[in-house]
């Protein structure tokens, strides 16, 4: 066993394997032993195994978040492996949470997966969420985006949400332990006439943005964990896939919005 060498504080112990799977982050500055700590003892929740959920799940496995949570209800589709780049073929008409699930342990074993095949709601969201620090929103419908808003605004926890529609996404970051944090009703104060509907099999979508968006929110669940880097929170990112151009977009806390009660 090797020794994380840290001052005044308990020493994590890694194993020579540990050390080598994570050594291209070790390496990082901002990152070294005592970051690989902090994300080993991490917690994320991801909320969708599509588009967005597996390019999270498999980034956010494989540097080494040491406790994962996926929940969908849905089975794999013939359509969704255009850009849900867990499954493959043999994967047709199983359960994507238990899926992705089995796929996330065969790419970092040490790690503590847990998965979930039900419908997130009200009456079950503290249950899922309550033991996961951050929560990613790989949803795609409006009801859920705005029932993970409302919890994590609630429960101060730190979220990362994502949304993808043709060739165009947006992330943003909400860090609710801030008490200046936005939320996203204060982007988008009302639920949409039609909030049940997948975006997606009605307007198209080209996988690459998805895995775009799901890398970028990765990104920022590392960077939230590490304090390292300029914070997204109070912006949103939005991509155009087609004119390769990014845009942050400041987001003000609107002055009627439930964040502000």
């Amino acid at each position: 066993m090797v020794l994380a060498q840290r001052a005044n504080k308990k020493l994590m112990k890694f194993t020579k394997q540990q050390l080598e799977r994570y050594s291209r982050q070790i390496v990082l500055k901002k990152v070294g032993v005592i970051g690989q700590e902090k994300l080993l003892k991490s917690s994320v929740l991801i909320v969708g195994a599509g588009g967005l959920g597996c390019p999270v799940a498999i980034y956010l496995a494989a540097l080494g978040i040491g406790k994962i949570g996926i929940i969908d209800k849905d089975n794999i589709d013939i359509s969704n492996l255009a850009r849900q780049i867990i499954f493959t073929t043999n994967d047709i008409k199983k359960g994507k949470a238990f899926s992705a699930f089995k796929k996330l342990k065969k790419i970092n074993p040490d790690i503590k997966l847990q998965y979930f095949k039900k419908k997130l709601t009200l009456k079950n969201i503290n249950r899922v969420a309550k033991n996961f620090n951050i929560i990613v929103d790989g949803s795609d419908n409006f009801r859920t985006r705005f029932l993970i808003n409302d919890y994590c605004l609630k429960n101060k926890k730190l979220l990362v949400s994502g949304a993808v529609s043709k060739f165009d996404g947006q992330i943003y970051t909400f860090n609710f332990l801030k008490k200046k944090t936005p939320c996203l009703r204060c982007f988008i104060p009302k639920m949409p006439s039609n909030p049940d509907i997948d975006n997606c099999e009605y307007e198209g979508i080209l996988g690459p943005i998805a895995g775009m968006v799901g890398s970028i929110q990765a990104n920022e669940v590392v960077k939230e964990i590490l304090k390292i880097g300029e914070s997204l929170c109070g912006y949103i990112l939005i991509i155009d896939s087609l004119k390769l151009t990014f845009r942050k977009v400041k987001l003000k806390k609107r002055i009627n919005c439930k964040c502000n009660v």
